[in-house]
């Protein structure tokens, strides 16, 4: 069923308990010695057990909720989870589990909670099935908060585009770095990081310090609002009914917009005649070179 990380923690006195679940055992064990040795409370279960036919932590309520499960899962649905309490926006496709992991964790999360999900971009966008209704609805009981598309090419076993989600139960109020949020009701933040990053190696792209604060900063700031502002081709705080004039597809692109490109100051016609004065002097280096080969390969005896 994939890693579930949900934590629930006292943050007065600045203790976390981390509550999740593990259908594979190995992948299980590893998780609960990880905890162990590093000291931190934690409730895996007793054991391995599939999250969503499964749920071992039914009566959890997690400040805060952070996972990557698999992508797309198609081989996940049983007759018994038609009426689980869970399905809070929705039963979902029998054929994808975007939505089912979506929410169930939403169910688990504290009447303050937040949560950060990675999923594929699929979920932004897609009607198949009842998964156009579920986004309407996360969007329009304002559960929906944040969106970020991130680059493709992040990931080593996959090569399928994900974003993050971020959701929350309330977003009217609330405290994030020791600072209180503001009133973010009918809100909603999109980020598109897609152009950010770096390539590692050739395969792999991988994001610097730097582009990860800059996303950070930017939901944070539009969360308390701090010197908050929209940025053409990267951010934009919109409105319940800029969703709905796209009909609840959550695209960061769609609402960004271009980035704006800098004005030439250079005059056309200026502009060719220094690039065609360029060429020109390409074209006679060029036949420079040509004749200097030619001559060098007839010294060896090859005339062309």
């Amino acid at each position: 069923s994939g890693k579930v990380a949900q934590g629930s923690g006292n943050k007065a006195s600045g203790q976390i308990s981390v509550y999740g679940q593990e259908s594979n055992p190995t992948t299980w064990k590893l998780a609960a010695m990880n905890m162990a040795i590093r000291g931190i409370d934690f409730n895996f279960g007793g054991g391995h057990a599939d999250t969503l036919l499964n749920d071992l932590h039914p009566d959890l309520r997690a400040d805060y909720v952070m996972a990557n499960p698999p992508f797309n899962m198609k081989e996940w649905w049983n007759a018994k989870l038609e009426k689980d309490p869970r399905w809070i926006a929705g039963t979902p496709p029998a054929g994808n589990a975007n939505f089912a992991w979506l929410q169930h964790m939403l169910y688990h999360l504290a009447p303050t909670g937040s949560m950060a999900l990675l999923l594929a971009n699929g979920s932004m966008s897609s009607n198949t099935n009842n998964e156009g209704d579920i986004r309407k609805k996360l969007v329009e009981d304002d559960y929906f908060e944040c969106m970020v598309a991130l680059p493709g090419q992040l990931f080593t076993n996959t090569q399928i585009p994900a974003c993050i989600w971020f959701l929350t139960r309330d977003k009217a109020n609330g405290f994030n770095l020791n600072k209180k949020k503001r009133d973010r009701r009918k809100q909603f933040l999109f980020i598109d990081a897609r152009q950010m990053g770096y390539m590692k190696d050739r395969v792999l792209r991988d994001f610097t310090q730097a582009d990860i604060d800059k996303i950070a900063d930017t939901f944070h700031a539009w969360q308390q609002g701090d010197e908050y502002g929209d940025v053409k081709g990267f951010c934009y705080s919109a409105s319940l009914e800029d969703i709905r004039k796209h009909e609840h597809v959550l695209t960061p692109g769609r609402y960004v917009g271009a980035e704006d490109q800098e004005e030439d100051a250079e005059a056309f016609a200026d502009k060719m005649a220094r690039l065609a004065a360029q060429l020109a002097e390409q074209f006679a280096e060029s036949a420079k070179l040509e004749e200097q080969i030619k001559t060098n390969l007839a010294r060896l005896g090859y005339d062309l």
